[in-house]
């Protein structure tokens, strides 16, 4: 059955938000909500980013809503329910998830089984071991710039020769754009109980700076879903 993209995305968001109904009701809205609202869940299956039996980290993970959007894409996928056109969604072999908030873990957990794990750690300190692919979506600016440096050097060294780094930051040479969405962000930030920590930015040409001296090849995305917002997805390829 060929979908539209929006057909798609329901179809998607229903899978994927289902698996947390046994974590909560809260776990189950929130997944509904930015599955449903942020463009850049979609835009990693339209690009085919994630390849077939892909070890995946997933840094900064939360309830593990990426596990959970892959898992219902191969299932959807399988079903015979895609887009003519996109490439087939990869079906990982492992997504290890890692997150500060116990409670996003627990949901986490509650919801997904294998081939997803999750764990309690700060991404400062927790051993990344060895994947195909690391996933940091809206959280280096979490750190200070020492520390991104630290974890982007970590990531380079967790990756095969041919490894994809993919991330989403905010341009923080985007003016009024870039405030608009740090305050955003520090608002979900706190009604998911991380409080209001302090943030670090950096300019996109910075980011993709340090990035390609790692040895990167940087492509960019706008992600902002139509809104006034200063979001860039990075997509990070080595080889």
């Amino acid at each position: 059955m060929n979908l539209s993209p929006s057909t798609l995305r329901q179809r998607l968001v229903d899978l994927a938000s289902a698996r947390y109904r046994a974590a909560g009701r809260f776990a189950y809205h929130f997944a509904r909500g930015k599955l449903g609202g942020d463009p850049m869940f979609l835009s990693l299956l339209e690009r085919g980013l994630i390849p077939d039996q892909a070890r995946i980290l997933d840094l900064g993970c939360g309830q593990g809503l990426l596990a959970a959007w892959l898992l219902a894409a191969r299932q959807s996928y399988e079903a015979g329910e895609w887009l003519t056109g996109w490439p087939a969604p990869g079906q990982p072999t492992d997504i290890r998830g890692v997150d500060l908030l116990a409670s996003d873990i627990q949901r986490a957990q509650s919801a997904l089984g294998a081939p997803a794990r999750f764990e309690q750690g700060d991404m400062r300190q927790v051993d990344f071991g060895q994947a195909d692919v690391v996933v940091i979506m809206d959280v280096l600016h979490y750190v200070d710039l020492p520390a991104q440096d630290d974890v982007l050097r970590r990531v380079r060294a967790a990756l095969p020769a041919n490894g994809l780094f993919i991330t989403r930051v905010g341009d923080a040479g985007a003016g009024i754009a870039f405030k608009l969405s740090n305050w955003v962000d520090r608002t979900v930030a706190f009604f998911r109980g991380n409080g209001l920590p302090p943030t670090h930015g950096r300019p996109l040409s910075e980011w993709k700076r340090v990035l390609e001296s790692l040895g990167f090849r940087v492509e960019t995305a706008g992600m902002n879903g139509g809104l006034p917002f200063a979001n860039v997805m990075l997509i990070a390829r080595l080889g």
